[in-house]
């Protein structure tokens, strides 16, 4: 832990020196909830957010917050090692257009609903993912846009490994939309002393409202897990028609948007991550840089003062805009090209996810020795993004 700052009704306990005004702002806002449980930590990469920074926790005992999970319910990683130590470069260049064909990526789907068998059960009882179920069909195995990503590695452990960033996709977006807008016009309702301006709309546990929500974000989380299983197993088939086969092994999974029932402290708490990986004691995760930086595979150390979390990755450093407007195109694909990466910068819309885009992960790593231990180090290869 980097500092404390203690003038708000919690304490504000922070894993970097060089936090946001925005970003602060918002942590202010949260350490001011009524709600609040026990102080707010904020990880080494967070930045601003909508309602509440990317890369915080909160934790509450008698209400659910909708925004404090954020519109990509269930947004995650997944990562898997491969029997394979080495690919050439035109190899690398076949499997990316092999993905490509698979998987589709940004805005599009699947023309065809997918197999019904790789769907989350239970989705006719639930009202908004109800309604969306039909398209959840055919965009389970796709990446989206933005920060998501998919990347093959290669790790100091001698193996090639596969890592995916993605999320529930537009299913968790219309259950994050429905339910914080509802939190809103209850708020208002019965005279909230949450300011409607913060963003950060309540649900009390005890409510019909509160109960359904959770059971949609439960959903949307499974749901985001069978998307990221799935389009894993479209890259290996994509690889595997390239170089042969070759052995994978188990895939570690971690969600890094949503909120569950935890012990902390003695209690029972509802934690809300918002851009922060679960890190229980032993516990294996993944904390990605940017698309020129490593990654790594970590074993979590289950330190109570970040509620058991660190980071999920290197955190932005420029807002999406401020990237394309003011990065050089062709010196962010020359350090790229530089590293030998098969990479995704193309044009100056592709500047908001280049290298300068993003925190240093080094000085990100280094800031949460306490929180995990790196296991694998990691260094991109080949990506593909949304």
């Amino acid at each position: 832990m980097k500092q404390v700052i203690g003038t708000e009704r919690k304490p504000i306990k922070l894993w970097l020196d060089d936090i946001e005004e925005g970003a602060l702002d918002q942590a202010k806002n949260l350490a001011n909830l009524p709600f609040a449980f026990k102080h707010i930590p904020i990880m080494p990469d967070s930045h601003q957010g909508y309602g509440m920074p990317i890369g915080s926790i909160l934790a509450t005992k008698d209400v659910v917050v909708p925004n404090a999970v954020g519109v990509d319910v269930g947004c995650g990683m997944c990562a898997m090692p491969t029997g394979l130590e080495h690919i050439e470069t035109e190899d690398l260049k076949k499997i990316m257009a092999g993905i490509r064909a698979r998987i589709p990526l940004g805005m599009k789907w699947h023309d065809e609903r997918q197999d019904e068998s790789l769907m989350p059960e239970g989705a006719e009882e639930l009202d908004i993912v109800g309604r969306g179920y039909v398209k959840a069909c055919k965009q389970v195995g796709t990446l989206g846009g933005g920060n998501h990503f998919i990347e093959i590695q290669k790790g100091d452990d001698g193996k090639i490994w596969i890592m995916i960033h993605s999320g529930s996709r537009n299913l968790g977006a219309k259950v994050a939309a429905h339910y914080n807008h509802l939190a809103k016009r209850l708020n208002e309702r019965y005279f909230s002393s949450v300011e409607r301006k913060v963003d950060l709309a309540f649900l009390p546990i005890e409510t019909p409202e509160a109960n359904a929500y959770i059971k949609e974000m439960d959903y949307c989380i499974a749901f985001a897990l069978a998307n990221r299983k799935l389009m894993i197993q479209r890259v290996a088939e994509a690889m595997k028609e390239v170089v042969g086969e070759f052995e994978t092994g188990e895939i570690i999974n971690k969600s890094h948007n949503f909120a569950a029932w935890e012990n902390h402290f003695g209690e029972n708490v509802l934690v809300h991550r918002k851009g922060a990986t679960p890190a229980f004691e032993g516990e294996l995760g993944m904390i990605p840089g940017s698309q020129g930086s490593h990654s790594y595979i970590v074993r979590g150390l289950g330190n109570p003062e970040s509620f058991k979390s660190c980071s999920h990755g290197a955190g932005r450093k420029l807002g999406r805009k401020q990237a394309i407007r003011s990065l050089d195109l062709e010196a962010e694909k020359s350090k790229l090209d530089a590293l030998g990466v098969l990479h995704a910068v193309r044009n100056k819309s592709d500047l908001d996810e280049s290298v300068s885009a993003y925190k240093d992960i080094e000085t990100v790593m280094q800031n949460q020795t306490d929180l995990a231990e790196i296991v694998v180090r990691l260094s991109p290869l080949a990506v593909v993004k949304g």
